[in-house]
């Protein structure tokens, strides 16, 4: 049996046919759905390219194939494409296939959409909450809180109708977006680490290495959703009080020429370095190793990776009072999303205390160790093979159901 799953990432594909890229999931990330399916196949936005860059990372492959929906970015565009958008969507998936929407997801709706019309079964990855997603400060628009309200409707509708559902999480999305009664359900981050990932052992923390805390955040910066201009105001106040402290982004997005502005605004853009993107594993862990504390300031979030992935690595964190952020961090290292004031008190108040920055290296690396490959792929493969069950099912009812034409 085939799967199709739907993706918001955005891809590129070369003259040669392959798909690529610069800094999504790539063909190991999709290869997961093999564990219980004969094929793949990724439905996304694709844009035609001559080349691409030299960290990108291939996305097509054994088992997997890359589906084309016309390439997109933005609402806007998102609406002038929109019927396009939606014939590629409605031909990414016969009849006979495995349909996992991850969501939410214009694209995924769209096929949610068709399914339910035609009377066949779709099954949920639920990855983020389109409820804050929408939240003041997030986005700049005039329609934001009626989009708010159908958006998040929109994905409890869509949970109460699935066949069954897995959320990231591992209780808030789950009480927000309820699947339906006796539907399948479980709690499988997307993220599964290596061992690689891991340090051997939790900090001991002293000071700051040559004289000054680095702190480090990484996410996109296509939207003001990970808060980044909310942390760089905190750096200049801590700056202004006299603390040595210095900035380090990992990630890459259009809004990187206004967050270099506040920088310059506020005097620290000698403190702020923006990195660009950052490939996964090695040279993502020595930026991690080389920071005293990972700050991840998001108005919205799902379960981030970005915040487990700095936990393997030991470092005491802070994050925000979001989403999935409250499983992961004790309630001591949270604070208030889109408040400059809290998180610069926060950081100051956890680099003066080592103690409670040791205490917090050694909970971290413990917390994230349950996310480790061996810990997530036995539940996630457990899932889709419940999936593939249910599908199956679902068509044995659907061919005894039509009738048949003799004579």
């Amino acid at each position: 049996m085939r799967v199709v799953v739907t993706s918001e990432a955005r891809f590129q594909r070369t003259p040669d046919g392959a798909v690529w890229t610069p800094d999504g999931p790539d063909h190991g990330f999709w290869t997961r759905y093999l564990s219980a399916f004969d094929e793949v196949r990724v439905a996304a936005r694709t844009e035609q390219t001559d080349r691409v860059g030299e960290l990108a990372r291939r996305v097509d492959g054994p088992g997997v194939q890359v589906w084309p929906v016309p390439y997109y970015v933005g609402p806007r565009q998102y609406l002038a494409a929109r019927r396009a958008v939606a014939e590629a969507v409605g031909r990414a998936a016969d009849d006979g296939d495995a349909v996992i929407l991850r969501v939410p997801s214009a694209i995924g709706s769209l096929l949610a959409a068709r399914r339910g019309r035609r009377g066949l079964p779709y099954a949920l990855e639920v990855v983020a909450d389109p409820y804050d997603v929408f939240a003041p400060g997030t986005l700049d628009h005039p329609l934001r809180p009626l989009l708010r309200r159908r958006f998040a409707g929109r994905l409890r509708r869509q949970c109460a109708t699935a066949v069954a559902v897995s959320y990231v999480t591992e209780s808030y999305l789950q009480s927000r977006y309820p699947a339906a009664p006796g539907a399948p359900t479980t709690a499988a981050s997307s993220i599964e680490l290596p061992g690689s990932a891991f340090v051997p052992r939790p900090r001991t923390v002293t000071g700051p290495a040559a004289g000054q805390w680095t702190l480090v955040t990484v996410g996109t910066m296509d939207q003001l959703y990970k808060g980044v201009d909310t942390l760089i105001e905190a750096v200049a106040r801590l700056a202004a009080g006299g603390l040595p402290v210095r900035l380090t982004h990992i990630g890459t997005g259009r809004f990187q020429p206004h967050l270099e502005a506040l920088a310059r605004r506020h005097g620290v853009a000698d403190r702020v370095t923006f990195h660009g993107w950052c490939p996964p594993g090695e040279p993502l862990h020595r930026q991690l190793d080389a920071a005293d504390l990972f700050v991840m300031p998001s108005r919205t979030e799902g379960l981030p990776r970005a915040l487990v992935e700095a936990m393997a690595r030991a470092l005491p964190a802070l994050g925000t009072r979001v989403g999935g952020i409250p499983e992961l961090l004790a309630p001591s290292d949270l604070v208030r999303p889109g408040d400059p004031v809290a998180l610069a008190t926060a950081v100051a108040d956890l680099l003066a205390d080592a103690a409670r920055m040791t205490a917090a290296s050694a909970r971290n690396l413990a917390r994230a160790r349950e996310f480790a490959t061996t810990e997530l792929t036995p539940r996630r493969t457990a899932f889709y093979q419940e999936v593939r069950r249910t599908m199956a099912q679902h068509g044995s009812r659907r061919d005894r159901a039509e009738p048949t034409l003799t004579g």
